[in-house]
């Protein structure tokens, strides 16, 4: 039976300065698929991901999510759709310093008008579920990168978005805590029939994902 895709990315390209970055990319998912792109530096995987997510816009191509055609939104329905449908775990946390730990995870919720006591308790599974239930009253001051990744990562995940975009998200982790967020993003999306794209230098954090792609200046293939 015909699963028709929920993200559509057709023939994608960027430029800066005059210099082309990502060159005709084109990739569709199904719901409850996950898969890894993997690539040298320097090749365009997070301006792939900013184009995905609403934060830049293509010189030509489009992406739809959910028959959403981004072409078609402004600046105002690009935040909204960010707000209501993605996660995004970035390189940098951007994890608020005037927000607890908890308050940060929870703010996705909030931002959707969800009252704190309703946010509180799916914020604080998360955090157990990263190892960091004990650390929800926290400054992120007090915390460690790795820490300050994992509370980042479940804040992306807390909304049950539609689509989750992972920029790196083991880069700062040891082993053991890499493997298990790794695990619990491909239980979320998968378990949820949402899609997800994890960007990775590491082989063994892509093999985690359905399928593993590589992009070059030839494109995005398998």
């Amino acid at each position: 039976m015909y699963t028709p895709p929920m993200l559509e990315i057709d023939s994608l390209s960027r430029s800066f300065n005059g210099r082309r970055v990502l060159a005709e990319v084109s990739l569709r998912l199904a719901p409850g698929e996950y898969v890894a792109i993997v690539g040298e530096s320097g090749v365009g995987k997070s301006t792939l991901l900013n184009l995905i997510a609403g934060l830049d816009r293509p010189d030509s191509g489009r992406v739809v999510l959910d028959g959403c055609d981004y072409a078609g939104l402004d600046e105002d329905g690009l935040t909204g759709l960010r707000r209501d449908r993605l996660g995004f775990v970035f390189q940098a946390f951007h994890v608020l310093p005037h927000l607890t730990v908890l308050q940060n995870v929870a703010l996705p919720l909030w931002l959707q008008g969800v009252d704190n006591a309703a946010a509180e308790a799916p914020a604080r599974q998360l955090l157990e579920a990263v190892g960091l239930g004990e650390r929800a009253g926290s400054w992120p001051r007090e915390l460690s990168g790795g820490e300050m990744q994992r509370v980042a990562i479940a804040r992306a995940l807390v909304h049950g978005p539609r689509l989750v975009l992972a920029d790196e998200p083991t880069g700062n982790l040891d082993p053991a805590n890499g493997a298990r967020v790794l695990a619990l993003l491909g239980e979320r999306i998968r378990g949820a029939g949402a899609i997800g794209i994890l960007v990775t230098h590491s082989l063994e954090a892509a093999a985690t994902a359905d399928r593993v792609l590589r992009l070059d200046a030839r494109g995005l293939h398998g």
